[in-house]
Order: structure tokens, then sequence, then C-alpha cells
């Protein structure tokens, strides 16, 4: 592990707060926090682009933003996302379009001599799909991937391999890390292509606003999952920025789990559906345990902050606000 000390020449993050600092993929559930972070710590300089004025995928116009902004340092929370069906429907685009976002930044910010530092940020999904429990950063490449988001992940594997390469072969403080699952505001509540825990609130909602008397989720419930609020990996992602250098990625988690049913239960309570709740146990259950260990970031000093009902409770009121509002 690598980190900032009193001989390096040029000031710790936190205390380079009018410096350019680029967030790409600013829009996104990780992005958009990221950024609402960095300003309430008092950054001056938080440069963006929508898709429409900076598209990712092309390198040369990668390469003339970055010249001509110049960034000091670089957050890269840009990804092309998605839950199973559209990992399952359309694997060309996720790994094409992953691997070509993280080239080009990774690379530009190599050419480009202002960035100091760069965090690429990539998924719990780059780890073996039967890792030992809790998964280590260790686990990395040390067996086959869940096949249903394989693109992806593989892509995100490049991610951190290139963020190495990088650094050892130019010098480039790259580091990478590695959230569990997460929720919050500008999370993803599509009903085919959205993860378990916005899939939820919005079925519950869905139910509570037409009376229906009862929601059918798939599985047991028995299944284990841990969650973390993407205001806290924000919070993790600057401590990372201030305090690590290293070569190895770093996981970002909870470091709790609750079964499937207890987060359904929970939400049911939050979104305040009165029905019942019933599991169809014919449909699978997936992964029985998901539990990454999240030792290293928490021994260097870093802890989340945000309960899981408290921040429920948040992001079903961003849903009903800006989700639902926006419809009517």
């Amino acid at each position: 592990m690598g980190t900032v000390t009193a001989a390096d020449p040029h000031p710790s993050f936190l205390a380079d707060k009018d410096a350019k600092v680029f967030v790409a993929g600013h829009r996104g559930l990780v992005g958009s926090a990221i950024v609402r972070r960095l300003l309430s710590l008092g950054f001056t300089s938080v440069v963006v682009r929508t898709h429409a004025e900076l598209d990712l995928t092309r390198q040369a116009d990668v390469e003339a933003f970055f010249a001509a902004e110049r960034p000091r340092y670089v957050v890269l929370a840009a990804a092309k996302v998605g839950g199973i069906h559209a990992n399952s429907t359309y694997p060309a685009d996720f790994i094409a379009a992953n691997l070509q976002i993280q080239t080009n930044v990774v690379d530009a910010a190599l050419r480009c001599v202002s960035v100091r530092k760069l965090l690429f940020l990539g998924s719990s999904c780059i780890y073996p799909k039967f890792a030992p429990q809790p998964i280590t950063e260790g686990a990395l490449l040390s067996g086959p991937l869940e096949p249903t988001n394989e693109w992806y992940a593989v892509a995100k594997i490049a991610g951190i391999k290139m963020c190495q390469a990088y650094r050892i072969q130019h010098g480039l403080d790259a580091v990478s890390a590695m959230p569990t699952n997460l929720y919050g505001p500008h999370d993803n509540f599509h009903p085919e292509n959205s993860h378990v825990l916005p899939a939820l609130i919005r079925r519950f909602h869905e139910a509570k606003a037409t009376n229906a008397p009862e929601v059918v989720v798939w599985g047991s419930g028995s299944p284990l999952r841990e969650f973390l609020h993407v205001d806290d990996l924000a919070d993790g992602v600057i401590f990372l920025m201030e305090h690590y250098s290293g070569l190895e990625h770093v996981n970002v988690g909870s470091g709790s789990e609750v079964t499937i049913k207890e987060l359904a239960e929970l939400v049911k309570e939050v979104v305040g559906f009165q029905g019942n709740l019933v599991w169809d146990s014919s449909k699978p259950d997936g992964t029985p345990r998901k539990l990454m260990d999240s030792s290293k970031i928490q021994g260097m000093g870093w802890k989340p902050k945000i309960a899981l009902k408290e921040g429920l409770i948040e992001t079903y009121k961003w849903y009903v606000e800006n989700v639902i509002s926006n419809k009517k």
C-alpha cells in the first residue's frame, strides 16, 4: 500500500480543492454521488460532461477533451451497466463499450501530463462465482465468473489490470475501487434492467398504487446479500483519493448482510405496502451468498455510516419525487 507522505511535493487531494476534478459518468448512481460529495467538501472545479457532449467510447474526442481541460484528478465512474437481462441480451455492447471507455480515459490521463491521480471504479462481479466468503481482493482471477454478467466483469477486470500496468510501466498514480451492491438516489428503476433493490422498490410501490393484494418475489428469499449506500461509496472514493496509492484494487463494502427475504420485508415496510408477500420457490435463488471483505479499507480508517433502513427511506423518497412525479 502506498500513501501520501510528507516528502511528496504536491498537496494532498483534500488540500487541493481548487484543482480540476473530472468525474466521468456524473449522471449515474455512482458519479452523481461523487459529484455531490466533492461539492459538499468545497471542491470548486468539478468538471463533468454529458454523453451528448463527450462520447467516452471515441478516442479522439476523449484525447481532445483532456488536452483542452487538463484535469488534475480523474474519477472514472462512467460505464455501461445493467442487470442480468441486459447483460444476457447485449453482451457485445457491455464488453465493447466498457473496454473502450476505460482504455480511452486511462490512456488520455497518462498523455495529459496534468493528471496526478486517477481512480477507476469496478464492480463486485469481477470475482469468481464461487469465491470463498467473504471475498478478499486476492480472489480476483481465482475461478470462473458468473456467466450471466461475464462480459461486463471481463471488461472491469481489464480496467483494473490496465490501471496496474500503467502504474508499473509509466508511473501513473491509478488506483481501483471495487464497490459491493449499491443503492441510493439516481439508481436505475427500469422494470427489466434494474438490480434487485430498486426493482423491489418499484414493484412494491406499483402494488401499493394499484391496491394489489400481493407481490410475488422470485426464489426462497434465503440468499444473503450486502448493500452499501452510494453516498457511503462516494465517501470511500474520496478517502482512497486522499490516502491510497497502491497497486492492488480495494474492496468497498458495508460488511453486513441481509437475506433477500429480510430485504423484501424491509422494502415493503418502507414503501407502506399492506398486501401479502409471496415467494415463488420454483424460481432460482442465484448465488447463496455474496459478501465482500472490506477489511483493507476499513483498516485504513474508513467505515460506512448509513444504515440500510435509513438509506432505503431516503431512496424511496427520491424515487417518488423524481421518477414517479416525472411520469405524471
